[in-house]
């Protein structure tokens, strides 16, 4: 049977913000929680921790921050995308030199490069740094789709060895297991479709709701990569409303309201990301309900 080292659930972790700083403390808590909720990895400053309105010094630290609190519980795949190339080398480069598992790369977004742009992109990262890369494909937020075409390329090269793919298209995922190999690695990066991509011989998902419900995330994944696909549905049922709940206003803010009703860090986001607007809070709460959190 072939090892998959990243699989399961892996939270796309909230940077908390308190008085227009990173709540250090804050983030902390939020890592031992998802640990303890049974989470099988972890991932700092991808697009749900804002990292598109962090600095680079606070990019790194949250990286660093979340290694040196996981302390190799679970593995942690850094975020560490940029639409220049040079720039997502140097954030690579720094999550293997802090002790991350991997990267996750963003295809380039806003400068649309070609197939073969994003093939000599991701290339280069694989090049330069000797780590695990994970290409993240979001075409809704970058204007840039990762072909399955591109993604047989990629899965050649030795650091790249899977994808977050958040198109939501069942089919790119039985292609992908022909055309990219057995070892290839396949996280979903859309929660709602995540029962359906794991039916499909996915591995797990880069989740955003898992912040707010690490235990029932965690079980729902443990269902399925078991094939217990009742049980696996059972927890859907129970999730599914909070999964469309926290995107009913722009991402992460009804995430942040959620934990900041759990008690767990501030509301506070860094423009253009603005509080949760109160006409979705009522819906927000009341999938937390159904889902047991409140």
């Amino acid at each position: 049977m072939v090892h998959i080292p990243f699989k399961g659930v892996v939270p796309a972790l909230v940077t908390p913000f308190r008085d227009g700083a990173v709540d250090e403390a804050a983030f902390v808590a939020l890592v031992e929680r998802q640990i303890a909720g049974g989470v099988h990895g972890l991932v700092p400053v991808g697009t749900t921790g804002e990292t598109a309105t962090l600095s680079h010094d606070e990019h790194k630290r949250v990286v660093e921050l979340c290694v040196q609190t996981a302390r190799g519980r679970v593995p942690v795949i850094a975020g560490a995308g940029s639409n220049a190339t040079a720039e997502a080398i140097d954030l690579v480069r720094h999550a293997k030199t802090v002790g991350a598992d991997a990267a996750l790369c963003v295809s380039p977004y806003y400068n649309r490069p070609s197939q073969e742009g994003i093939y000599q992109h991701y290339k280069a990262i694989n090049d330069a740094v000797e780590l695990p890369v994970l290409v993240y494909n979001v075409p809704g937020r970058t204007a840039s789709d990762v072909s399955n075409e591109t993604l047989a390329r990629l899965s050649a090269l030795p650091n790249i060895i899977g994808v977050k793919d958040a198109t939501g298209d069942m089919t790119r995922v039985s292609f992908q297991r022909l055309m990219c190999g057995e070892e290839w690695i396949m996280l979903s990066g859309d929660d709602p479709t995540a029962l359906g991509y794991m039916a499909h011989g996915g591995h797990g998902c880069i989740s955003v709701t898992a912040n707010v419900a690490p235990d029932g995330c965690a079980s729902f994944f443990n269902a399925a990569m078991a094939g217990d696909w009742e049980t696996a549905r059972s927890w859907q049922d129970r999730l599914v409303r909070l999964h469309k709940a926290l995107f009913l206003d722009a991402s992460p803010a009804p995430t942040k309201f959620a934990l900041a009703h759990l008690g767990l860090c501030a509301e506070d986001c860094r423009l253009p990301i603005t509080p949760c607007a109160d006409a979705v809070k009522p819906a927000i709460l009341e999938a937390m309900h159904e889902a047991g959190l409140v």
